[in-house]
């Protein structure tokens, strides 16, 4: 680990500031993903009355939203042809063995709000600086396939980081090319799936990056975030294959 989360602090957070984005397709994210997560305020009229900064706003909404069972961090890279942080977990976990995740974990109760769960988590599984990221907004919950609800928070981090894998967790760290997942065309993928004492091929969709495959949760994360910032429209789906 080139960084220890003890000795991190996850207090003086910035955000991206859409007009100050020099890159059109990072921009247009921005603006849209601040505009979902400014409508979630229990009370936008507490501003009405007050020279409030749009940053302090952002902030507010992401602390005032209430506190999921885990949350993930959507890492883009702030340059002109911007990556999206993905890793593989570790062949070895208890849950999610092999797959491919955005870095993110459980909320512990020390952090306090889901920005600071999903910070700390990325910084413990990639050693992803904190004051490196910019903090876009937030995306609706998802449900795991264990009934966990997980709040993605969509950042944009430095370009040219150093990240490590942290063993225990996650076997490789790899980065998709964000443009062309706004226009690539998925492709359906099988998986096999246990249902009691029964196993079903699933199809559903998924994006092929690097040698891996996108899925699951984190293709409906993926999903979720090009419809919010590019109006692109995929159904997400899971079918039982009846053909195998």
């Amino acid at each position: 680990m080139l960084l220890s989360p003890e000795t991190v602090n996850f207090n003086n957070l910035s955000v991206a500031v859409p007009s100050f984005i020099r890159h059109p397709t990072l921009r247009k994210l921005a603006e849209r993903v601040q505009h979902e997560t400014l409508n979630t305020l229990t009370s936008p009229a507490m501003y009405e009355a007050h020279n409030t900064s749009h940053s302090t706003r952002i902030l507010d909404s992401l602390y005032q939203t209430p506190i999921a069972d885990a949350s993930i961090l959507v890492a883009i890279t702030h340059e002109r042809k911007p990556k999206l942080l993905l890793t593989r977990r570790a062949a070895h976990m208890n849950s999610h063995a092999g797959e491919v995740s955005c870095v993110g974990g459980k909320h512990d109760r020390g952090d306090g709000n889901n920005v600071v769960t999903a910070l700390r988590e990325a910084c413990e599984e990639t050693a992803l600086p904190p004051n490196k990221v910019q903090l876009l907004g937030q995306l609706p919950i998802q449900t795991s396939k264990s009934g966990m609800s997980v709040r993605p928070i969509v950042a944009l981090i430095a370009p040219g980081l150093v990240l490590v894998p942290e063993v225990g967790e996650i076997s490789r760290i790899f980065w998709a090319d964000f443009e062309s997942l706004v226009t690539q065309p998925t492709v359906e993928y099988a998986v096999e799936y246990k249902m009691q004492d029964q196993v079903a091929t699933l199809l559903t969709p998924s994006w092929q990056v690097d040698g891996e495959t996108v899925w699951g949760l984190t293709g409906r994360v993926i999903a979720n975030l090009l419809e919010t910032g590019f109006d692109r429209q995929l159904e997400w789906y899971y079918r039982v294959d009846n053909n195998r």
